[in-house]
C-alpha cells in the first residue's frame, strides 16, 4: 500500500494570531517532525498543505508573510510538495488528489492545526474519496471554541472519526508499528538468507 503523510497548516499564520497562546499544543512541530521522519524512513510520499486567504490583509494573506511552515519545523527536501490551499480541506482547492493519484497513495496519515477543522475535514473528504485514513491526534492542536475545551474537542473528533473515516493513532504507535515491521523484515531477510 502506498502511503503519504499530510501535514495541515502547520504554519507561521497561526502563531502570529492572538489564539496561538491558547493552543493546546505549541510544540505541535515537534510531533510533526517525528511523523515526517517516520514517513521519510518508510519511504512515503511527506506533502506539506498551507492555509492562504489571498486579498483578507489578515495573517492567512500571504502578502502579510505568514504563509510559510513554523520555523522550527525540518524544511521540506527536494520532490516534497507543498501546497497552498483556500478551503478547509486540503483536496478542494489544490492538486492534492491529483498528485496522489500519480503516486499511487491509497493510504494518508494526517496531522495539523486545528485539529476539528482543517485537519479533520481533510481526513473526512480523504476518506469520501477512498482513501484509508490515520488520523494522528497527538500530532494535532486547537484551541477551545464553542464553550468546550481543547480536550473537549480532540476528543469530540476522536469520536467522530474513529471507525467511521479513520484510524486513530497516536506518534509513539506509528513509531513502534515501523520498528515491529523492521524487526519482521530483518527476520525475514536471516532466514532467507539461512
Amino acid at each position: 500500500m502506498n502511503r503519504a503523510l499530510i501535514v495541515v497548516d502547520v504554519q507561521e499564520s497561526f502563531r502570529a494570531r492572538p489564539e496561538w497562546s491558547r493552543m493546546a499544543d505549541q510544540d505541535i512541530a515537534r510531533s510533526v517532525d517525528r511523523l515526517v521522519a517516520l514517513a521519510r524512513d518508510r519511504g512515503d510520499l511527506v506533502v506539506r498543505v498551507l492555509h492562504t486567504e489571498p486579498g483578507t490583509g489578515n495573517v492567512f494573506d500571504p502578502e502579510r508573510g505568514y504563509v510559510r511552515p513554523l520555523a522550527e519545523l525540518a524544511p521540506a527536501l527536494p520532490g516534497e510538495p507543498v501546497l497552498t490551499k483556500t478551503s478547509h480541506n486540503c483536496f478542494t482547492t489544490t492538486e492534492l488528489q491529483r498528485l496522489l493519484t500519480e503516486a499511487g497513495v491509497t493510504a494518508l496519515t494526517v496531522c495539523g492545526i486545528r485539529t476539528e477543522q482543517c485537519v479533520e475535514t481533510t481526513a473526512r473528504i480523504g476518506s469520501d474519496l477512498g482513501y484509508a485514513i490515520t488520523f494522528v491526534t497527538d500530532a494535532t492542536t486547537t484551541d477551545g471554541v464553542g464553550g468546550l475545551s481543547a480536550a473537549q474537542i480532540v476528543e469530540r473528533t476522536e469520536a467522530v472519526l474513529r471507525d467511521r473515516f479513520a484510524r486513530i493513532a497516536t506518534v509513539a504507535e506509528l513509531e513502534a508499528e515501523r520498528a515491529a515491521e523492521r524487526t519482521a523484515g530483518a527476520g525475514g531477510l536471516a532466514v532467507s538468507a539461512g
